[in-house]
């Protein structure tokens, strides 16, 4: 098994810090990749600004390694927002359609489609949280559900953000494909750790950020573009992405404005590198290890996913979680969050079974107080 890699990160002693699926703190040598690329940025006149582009290709090559596409099929974004703004904008949504996503999405994923229903007389289906915890069951069920208007985009994630529960994409992926349905895929929470295939779910985009699960920096993510999508407009017009005045190649057409930062990029790609390093099998199976200790502690303080991710544990408590609780906890030197009135509980390679010993101690002592 992957031992604990807490010594690649400045986490002290006492720090239980099990909020991965919010932020991630950054290994020692994505801060060293990051202050690397603020000296270029402060002397540059040490530095040729070409060099930037080095870190962008790096980037955008080990983001594609992870997820099995091609480098010039992944576009630099700075947001899953903005990945989702070029997703919407390079979609044909016909009235009366369809729109299918699970409830209590996370906003960056469905606040854009919504308006864009809206704007052209769609129907957006959401699906209920599924009472036997069967996600998976659920969305197939609503996708084929007689009677419904016709399917034109299935907005998915392979688990729900705010509890770890567990979305089968490889039995839903050909149903939507099957229905005639464009599929768009938020990543954010799987990337990294869950085996994220674009060859096997075939999406018409993917997209998924940095500063969680791959251990890089805020404000940089990526978007996988399915080469049949790689004609379309992007959100920003730039000679980035417009270099001779026509569109770039590929999904390099879509890239954000500024993408040669000196900074994010490098860090993301040393961030990419220790994930690929370690591989996501690696890493699901540490993670796998440590939420199942998790749970065999938590047992009778409340309820979990009966199907849920090896990374992400949520925890609905009887009359849900006391005021203040995440604030006591983290007074404490314990890490956590309230989602949806779920603690959720992410931990990463950095914890270690100690940290494990201190949470579950705190949790049960602030539930019973």
């Amino acid at each position: 098994m992957l031992p604990s890699q807490r010594p690649l990160f400045e986490i002290p002693p006492g720090i239980a810090y099990l909020d991965a699926a919010a932020w991630s703190p950054l290994p020692r040598s994505v801060s060293a990749a990051g202050v690397a690329g603020i000296a270029a940025k402060a002397r540059p006149w040490e530095f040729p600004r070409i060099r930037n582009e080095d870190g962008v290709a790096a980037a955008r090559a080990a983001a594609a390694r992870l997820i099995g596409a091609a480098a010039q099929d992944i576009a630099i974004q700075g947001s899953v927002a903005q990945a989702m703004a070029t997703a919407a904008r390079n979609l044909e949504l016909a009235p009366g359609q369809r729109i299918l996503r699970m409830a209590d999405e996370f906003p960056s994923l469905c606040l854009v489609f919504e308006r864009l229903a809206a704007e052209r007389g769609l129907v957006v289906e959401v699906v209920p949280r599924p009472e036997d915890g069967d996600w998976t069951a659920a969305l197939l069920a609503a996708i084929g559900r007689p009677g419904a208007a016709p399917l034109a985009l299935a907005l998915l994630t392979p688990l729900h953000w705010s509890d770890g529960a567990l979305v089968d994409l490889d039995a839903l992926a050909p149903a939507v494909r099957a229905a005639g349905a464009a599929l768009v895929i938020d990543a954010t929470q799987a990337a990294g750790v869950l085996p994220v295939d674009v060859g096997r779910w075939q999406p018409d985009f993917l997209a998924f950020p940095t500063y969680k699960w791959v251990l890089g920096p805020y404000g940089l993510a990526f978007l996988y573009v399915a080469p049949h999508r790689q004609a379309g407009l992007p959100v920003e017009e730039h000679n980035g992405n417009r270099p001779s005045g026509g569109y770039a190649p590929g999904a390099l057409r879509y890239d954000r404005g500024e993408r040669a930062d000196p900074v994010a990029p490098r860090m993301a790609a040393a961030g990419l590198e220790l994930v690929l390093e370690w591989g996501p099998p690696a890493i699901a199976a540490r993670l796998a290890h440590l939420t199942g200790l998790l749970a065999a502690g938590l047992a009778g303080l409340g309820t979990l996913p009966p199907r849920r991710a090896p990374h992400v544990l949520g925890l609905r408590c009887p009359g849900g979680l006391p005021a203040g609780l995440v604030e006591r906890l983290a007074g404490q030197g314990v890490y956590l969050s309230d989602r949806l009135g779920v603690l959720r509980i992410s931990p990463h390679v950095w914890n270690e079974e100690a940290d494990l010993e201190l949470a579950l101690d705190r949790i049960k002592s602030s539930l019973a107080g």
